[in-house]
């Protein structure tokens, strides 16, 4: 027997379950009127008023696979560059041998070092060849990735990068390194009898012509750092002494033992430090003349 059904009374649970029920109903006239209000489809809450945009992972991945897809393009096409130009300087090797030997009279200690002495002159030589095209393809890969400013930095110095690297590397071939390895001949042969094997020659002309090619990019390098904000004229002047300091750790780490070497790579390197400050403290008075131009 149901003590609440002959009085009609309602019973404290029955109440609460009541209530709730009129609340959802409620709850669910206001969605169903803000659904046809905007065409059917009911709106979540959104607490703060802010969307945050859908995120895709299919389309994430998409992106990384173009990425990978390019990068693998532009690898192939470096790879049949380089060796095409390998078989060529390795086909046509006789032609370019003086200019590398220069005279001097080179002994060969075993049939394996023929074989690593053509190669690495090839190997050399194809790379120099190879190399404009190269950067022109690390440049398609970049480009979409990077801001304007740095785009229209690199689409601009970039001849200018590739010229100041084959003064580098003809600075060292004319000038580095005939002199440093004439006086290291000089000074063994005051007591020794000299004999220059071909793989410890080719090896003494990479380290004096490369190295020096990459030095020689260090203005177009402060430059872009100047561009993005990261260095400036004034940093420059105040680390000078320290720059001098680094400048003569890395002449003595790509440069032959010897004073001379290292003094023939400091100097221009010293030279080429100064000439970065000026165009970097050009380029900035540029950037003020237009600023106060624009206002």
């Amino acid at each position: 027997m149901d003590p609440y059904g002959e009085n009609k009374l309602i019973s404290p649970l029955h109440k609460k379950k009541a209530s709730e029920d009129l609340s959802g109903q409620e709850k669910q006239k206001a969605d169903s009127g803000t659904g046809h209000e905007t065409g059917g489809v009911p709106r979540e809450p959104n607490p703060g008023g802010k969307q945050k945009p859908p995120e895709d992972p299919e389309e994430t991945v998409e992106t990384l696979v173009d990425h990978l897809g390019d990068l693998r393009k532009q690898l192939i096409k470096s790879s049949i560059v380089f060796l095409f130009f390998l078989l060529l300087v390795f086909s046509t090797l006789n032609f370019w041998f003086p200019y590398v030997v220069k005279g001097n009279d080179l002994v060969i200690l075993g049939p394996l070092e023929v074989v690593k002495f053509y190669t690495s002159i090839s190997a050399t030589m194809a790379l120099g060849l190879s190399l404009p095209f190269l950067i022109h393809f690390i440049w398609q890969f970049v480009k979409p990735g990077l801001e304007e400013s740095e785009a229209r930095f690199l689409g601009l110095y970039s001849p200018v990068m590739l010229l100041l690297f084959l003064f580098g590397v003809a600075f060292g071939y004319f000038i580095v390194n005939p002199l440093s390895y004439q006086f290291l001949i000089g000074l063994g042969a005051a007591n020794f009898d000299v004999m220059i094997s071909a793989n410890e020659y080719v090896h003494f002309l990479i380290m004096t012509t490369i190295p020096l090619g990459l030095l020689f990019e260090m203005p177009v390098l402060a430059l872009f750092l100047s561009s993005i904000g990261v260095l400036t004229s004034v940093s420059m002047k105040k680390v000078r002494k320290w720059s001098y300091l680094g400048l003569a750790i890395v002449s003595a780490l790509i440069t032959p033992p010897d004073f001379l070497s290292q003094l023939l790579v400091l100097v221009p390197m010293a030279g080429l430090y100064e000439a970065s400050i000026f165009v970097v403290k050009r380029m900035e008075a540029r950037n003020e003349r237009m600023g106060d131009t624009t206002v």
